[in-house]
């Protein structure tokens, strides 16, 4: 999107192409953008028309992409137009509610078709006028990272106060390092940023980082099964906050080494490690990571903060412990944490429900590398993120 926003032509390099990837690019396409696609090499090319949008009556499909859900419907209210926007069933079941309100406020006629405040609706919009915002990022810190890409088309800038409890979360500093690495330098104060007008920012090339997000479930076989792992071209000084598991595996008895090719986990030979008390907050997309790697533990493990996972892809929390439940461990939800505690069991095999969610998938297929005997439903979920990687776990397991 940072692209799209642009005055120039910009390569994207390194691309991850998944459901996800092109729903966000398909949408481009229907704005009207001039987007070059090249799968093989994974590089997209796209044409910025400096904040305009090429189609400015268009209906788009989000499909179940919760970052171009989020990313577009604050780019299309804030550059102006007629819009119909429509996703998938899951994303229909995905809260809105927190941007969709915010738009209201600025005069931005927003009319759900179906569910209030949830996929589909309408936008109307002539842009933005309004100088000041405040937004909550407890339920999503991606709703503010909309903010800060859009805020460059508001004139005189704009400044964003985040309320919640997630206002240091990974993804927002995220967004202000890779909007400084477009040139735009948003001034951040506290829990305020304060976003220039800036509709002439360029980048010819940028080059992507590899999926830390995706990388972790590698890591985590190290612990989980004495091995050594290393991730090609993902280091420590990643951008991405998923990067913080590393820390977590290092608590698990991990030696993690950055070589020149890539991080390098070393798990213990005995495959024994402790559990652990953490604060998941920051990296919760690995909630499910850690989960299917407690059981395993010498003691129980605590996940805390993590309570807004329930409004993700599906309630991630219920899903855990329904799965593990399901395959003998005792798990249960933690008021007190926000979060889960799991204790050390013994495994049953079966197989796992993963409610449609690509993260419930990979992780616990984990399990079975350690057991066998574990049955992954529904496994081309994954295709939402990662879609070749039970590919790349029957080529590592021959």
């Amino acid at each position: 999107m940072i692209a799209a926003l642009s005055a120039g032509v910009c390569k994207l390099k390194g691309v991850l192409f998944s459901d996800d990837s092109r729903a966000f690019l398909s949408c481009l396409t229907e704005l009207g953008f001039e987007v070059t696609i090249n799968e093989e090499i994974k590089e997209v090319t796209i044409h910025g028309l400096s904040g305009q949008i090429p189609n400015r009556n268009a209906k788009i499909n989000v499909r179940s992409a919760g970052t171009a859900a989020r990313f577009l419907t604050a780019m299309l209210a804030f550059a102006g137009g007629d819009y119909v926007l429509d996703s998938s069933g899951q994303m229909k079941k995905r809260p809105m509610k927190p941007l969709i309100e915010l738009l209201r406020s600025l005069g931005v006629t927003v009319k759900c078709l179906e569910k209030e405040d949830h996929f589909p609706f309408e936008i109307h919009s002539k842009g933005i006028n309004k100088n000041e915002i405040e937004m909550d990022t407890t339920v999503s810190s991606q709703f503010v990272s909309a903010l800060l890409m859009t805020g460059v088309m508001v004139k005189d800038g704009l400044k964003i106060k985040m309320t919640g409890s997630r206002t240091n979360g990974a993804y927002i500093k995220m967004t202000l390092a890779m909007l400084k690495q477009f040139g735009i330098d948003v001034v951040r104060q506290g829990d305020e940023c304060f976003v220039p007008y800036n509709l002439s920012y360029e980048k010819e090339v940028y080059q992507i980082e590899p999926d830390v997000s995706g990388a972790c479930y590698f890591y985590a076989m190290a612990a989980l099964l004495g091995t050594t792992v290393r991730v090609k071209d993902v280091h420590i000084d990643s951008l991405q906050g998923d990067i913080k598991f590393l820390d977590v595996l290092k608590e698990l008895g991990c030696i993690v080494k950055d070589t020149e090719s890539g991080v390098c986990v070393t798990g213990k030979k005995d495959r024994k490690y402790p559990g652990i008390i953490v604060d998941m907050n920051d990296f919760s997309d690995q909630t499910m990571t850690l989960a299917a790697i407690a059981p395993f533990a010498s003691s129980e493990t605590i996940i805390k903060n993590i309570s807004h996972i329930r409004f993700q892809e599906t309630n991630r929390i219920q899903a855990i412990v329904n799965e593990l439940t399901r395959l003998g461990i005792k798990c249960m939800e933690a008021e007190k944490y926000k979060g889960i505690i799991i204790q050390p069991g013994n495994i049953i095999k079966n197989e796992v429900e993963t409610y449609n969610d690509h993260r419930m998938a990979m992780a616990f297929t984990l399990i079975g590398l350690r057991t066998g005997g574990i049955v992954i439903k529904n496994y081309k979920c994954c295709a939402k993120t990662f879609e070749n990687y039970f590919d790349i776990i029957d080529d590592i397991t021959k």
